[in-house]
């Protein structure tokens, strides 16, 4: 269960802004619950309508002195780019540039398992080629060392980065990074792509006119798939390039429009997200990452069509390998159920692909709402990524464990590590060590709400007012509002089962509801429960004629105290982690043979989620403690099967009487009780 956050607004605000932004009340409640509480303010937020004079970024002058004068001796020039996407639609956004301004220029990106950044072979072998001049573009901000050795095989070097510098700055004619202490650009969440478009702009005299037109497009892809902030000029670079993306005129990108299922449909920052910049990733994650450079660079339609199926093929490949890699991770579950009792989980496995374990850890945290770390043994070779959120910070978890690795990076959300071989085990104790240090109480993963609806607002005017707030992305995310005491009338499946539409009542209104990937049967929904729902809401357009779509992010049965959950939860994964809690809790959590009795007979055959069984029980007063300790004790003794990938119970037919005071977890709460 998730901890939900509704942000409290001052009516006053939402009409104002109603009233002098000519908005509407939705909008208007999106735009006050996230601070934006008077019209220039909310104003500076939607309408950025330009960026900022490339120039004021630190050492813009010097990389393009530097560059016009490369090109105009001639010299040999390379673009030293990253795999992933951001550092892919970089290389081909300057490459482009300078190829056709007439420079002698060639790109170079290295494969995933070369690893990240400049690396002293590829160096060494764009020495040989005569190389005069290497431009990073996504990285080399902390290339110390190889920017020495480059100067000492007689080349010269300018960085492009968006990464936080270290204390030292390698040697260079120019750094361009925003993140520089002593750059005056007064937006620096740009992504590497996002700083090259500047770069292009610079070259250009600074005029953005032709960058724009030639390159937006590819910014706008770069931008959403590196994950930085949709607000300030990345939104302006992202609304822009997606106007652009609707009428491209670049093969390859038509093509993998087209083998992502898109052409003909709208296209938003989640078409990129999800559809888009995957194929892209795909290929330095499973082939090269000069594929993904090659399709974007490609004249040919048909040869652009055949390396987009390519990509398409990779990333079902990537999806394969994802699911083995969870099947794995939910088989030691089921064997060691206690490893989802920590306080952060931490996986790590054998052969995983290096490629997906941050796709990996995002998923779990997502599932568990816990931090995760995901790392994977390769011969020897041991790397991890980790995700989070709120206040836990995962560069200070790494920092805390850093005797036990031999490399680590991030931030407070995400990071990336290599554990030395001999430490697994410590490093495994020591990121735990740091988390019960910090949070005796470990932070709920929390889904913020922009606003409560009524039925009154569900208008199609209303919902489309909402427009005005795309594109849609990290610090300008999806409005999700709240729906108290919604009846279900049916629950009825679609796509073959795979999804659930639900048919809602909401103040004598009827409405209809959607939950992807969601079979009826395990909504734990049925006719004549009333529950909250989080949702979101677009327009669907059928045979011209236009209705609201509501996507359910969220739902539990009204009466669920979520702050009396989230206290027993804790209370009993210290409990099954041995530590310390008042003596009274023992007795609480500890079902009479009645209760187990009531909660066995509410898990059926085909299963049920644990919060719905809870739900089922509030009336007959069993707490949510008591709901886990039973599930507990009757899946031990192999009464129910306890499907950790979906958190559901599911009844088995008893082949035998089962000693249910035999169960551990029970005898040792007994024992508690009586000391």
């Amino acid at each position: 269960m998730k901890k939900w956050s509704l942000k409290k607004t001052d009516i006053s605000d939402i009409q104002n802004l109603m009233r002098k932004g000519g908005i509407t009340a939705l909008t208007a409640s999106v735009l006050a619950s996230r601070g934006y509480t008077d019209i220039e303010s909310a104003a500076r937020h939607l309408e950025v309508s330009e960026l900022t004079d490339p120039f004021l970024i630190a050492d813009m002058e010097n990389a393009v002195e530097a560059i016009n004068s490369a090109v105009d001796e001639g010299e040999k020039i390379c673009i030293y780019g990253d795999y992933d996407c951001d550092g892919v639609v970089a290389s081909v956004m300057l490459y482009t540039f300078l190829q056709e301004i007439g420079a002698d220029v060639i790109y170079c990106i290295p494969e995933r398992d070369e690893g990240y950044g400049m690396n002293e072979t590829a160096i060494r072998e764009l020495a040989e080629q005569g190389v005069n001049l290497i431009i990073t573009v996504d990285n080399g901000i902390a290339a110390v060392n190889e920017a020495e050795l480059i100067y000492e095989l007689g080349m010269k070097l300018v960085i492009t980065d968006h990464h936080q510098p270290g204390e030292i700055l390698p040697r260079a004619e120019a750094i361009v990074d925003p993140h520089r202490k002593d750059c005056f650009s007064p937006f620096k969440m740009l992504c590497g792509a996002g700083v090259v478009l500047k770069l292009i702009a610079a070259l250009n005299e600074g005029d953005y006119s032709m960058a724009m037109e030639q390159f937006g497009d590819l910014a706008a892809i770069a931008t959403v798939a590196d994950v930085v902030e949709l607000t300030g000029e990345n939104r302006f670079i992202v609304k822009y390039g997606l106007e652009m993306l609707k009428n491209t005129e670049r093969p390859g990108l038509i093509a993998l429009i087209a083998v992502s299922g898109l052409t003909g449909k709208p296209l938003n920052s989640v078409s990129i997200g999800f559809m888009l910049a995957p194929r892209i990733n795909s290929a330095g994650r499973f082939g090269s990452p000069k594929t993904a450079a090659e399709l974007l660079l490609e004249e040919d339609e048909v040869r652009a069509h055949a390396i987009a199926y390519e990509l398409n093929e990779l990333n079902e490949k990537r999806k394969e390998v994802e699911a083995l890699i969870f099947a794995d991770i939910y088989r030691y579950i089921a064997e060691n159920p206690q490893s989802t009792r920590e306080r952060v989980l931490l996986f790590c496995g054998e052969n995983w692909h290096h490629g997906v374990i941050g796709i990996i850890a995002s998923r779990l945290q997502e599932r568990f709402g816990k931090p995760c770390f995901i790392f994977a043994n390769n011969n020897g070779d041991i790397r991890g990524s980790a995700r989070s959120f709120g206040d836990f910070s995962i560069f200070k978890a790494l920092q805390y464990a850093s005797d036990f690795l031999e490399r680590y990076g991030g931030h407070s959300g995400a990071g990336g590590f290599t554990v030395k071989p001999e430490f697994i085990s410590e490093f495994k104790d020591k990121v735990l060590e740091y988390a019960k240090t910090q949070y005796n109480i470990m932070p709920p993963m929390p889904i913020n709400i922009d606003a409560q609806v009524s039925p009154n607002e569900l208008t199609v005017d209303n919902v489309k007012g909402l427009k005005v707030l795309e594109p849609y992305g990290i610090g300008n995310e999806t409005p999700l509002f709240y729906l108290d005491k919604a009846a279900i009338i049916g629950s009825y499946p679609m796509s073959g089962g795979q999804h659930t539409k639900l048919r809602l009542k909401l103040d004598g209104k009827l409405f209809d509801a959607l939950i992807f990937r969601v079979a009826p049967e395990d909504t734990g929904l049925t006719a004549g429960d009333v529950c909250n729902l989080i949702v979101s809401l677009d327009i669907n357009l059928y045979n011209g004629t236009e209705s609201i779509s509501i996507i359910v992010k969220d739902y539990r049965n009204s009466g669920i105290k979520q702050q009396s959950v989230f206290s027993a939860l804790d209370a009993y994964e210290r409990f099954l982690r041995d530590e310390e809690i008042p003596e009274k809790y023992y007795v609480n959590m500890l079902p009479t043979y009645e209760e187990l009795k009531t909660i066995y007979k509410g898990i059926p055959e085909r299963g049920i989620a644990t919060d719905t069984l809870y739900a089922n029980l509030i009336r007959q007063n069993i707490n949510y403690c008591k709901v886990l300790v039973a599930a507990n004790a009757l899946s031990e003794l192999g009464l129910i099967i306890t499907d950790f990938a979906s958190d559901k119970l599911s009844r088995i037919k008893a082949t035998k009487k089962a000693d249910i005071n035999s169960a551990t977890v029970l005898k040792k709460l007994k024992q508690l009780t009586v000391g």
